[in-house]
């Protein structure tokens, strides 16, 4: 919803000369792994004010990646790939990290994993539906797939995530109720696609 309507010009215009570094879209993509890799074990260490500037940093270079490659006329459908794949494995260091950090205890009556691991269904289910209705044909027309949009897409689930990571740092409540409203508003979200998809499929 949010990436839908952020405009790309704007954000261009300001990350454009990282292109002048020489590196290529895929390259930056592949680089937003290794602050999350690193946010991921200070997480594991438990230093959450750590983690959180080093996963933000990785969303900064996220957005690096695709302005470099529409300055660069060099977006590829290969490219677009390897993007998407490097942000599912950067968001399960993001929940990885956190469930390290927060350990076993209960929550509202449940253990934290399993709003963990509810966050992280819902995130993957997210985009699966919208894959899986492309692959089997559903939307054949791509502004439909693009439409499919729903509550709480990435972009949404990293703001509320880190909101409730930076809060956390003073009171570890706001990043617990900020993993439950993530785990709830992102399988609403594929719900609403799911919606979506059959009533306007073929």
């Amino acid at each position: 919803m949010l990436k839908s309507r952020l405009p790309t010009e704007r954000t261009d215009s300001v990350l454009c000369w990282f292109s002048a570094l020489g590196l290529g879209p895929n390259y930056w993509t592949m680089l937003s792994l290794v602050p999350a890799s690193v946010g991921f074990l200070a997480l594991a260490s438990h230093r959450l004010a750590a983690g959180l500037v080093l996963f933000a940093a990785s969303g900064f270079i996220d957005m690096v990646d695709g302005a470099v490659a529409r300055v660069t006329n060099s977006s590829t459908a290969s490219g677009a790939f390897i993007d998407g794949v490097m942000d599912r494995y950067v968001e399960l260091l993001l929940c990885l990290g956190l469930t390290l950090y927060l350990g076993p205890e209960a929550y509202l009556l449940l253990p934290i994993p399993f709003w963990m691991v509810l966050m992280i269904f819902g995130s993957v289910m997210t985009s699966f539906v919208r894959a899986y209705a492309d692959h089997r044909g559903v939307l054949k027309d791509p502004l439909l797939q693009k439409r499919m949009g729903g509550l709480l897409e990435r972009a949404e689930r990293l703001i509320v995530l880190y909101l409730g990571m930076l809060l956390g740092i003073f009171d570890e409540n706001w990043l617990l109720w900020a993993i439950i409203v993530v785990a709830v508003l992102s399988n609403v979200t594929a719900v609403q696609r799911i919606i979506f998809a059959v009533r306007r499929g073929r």
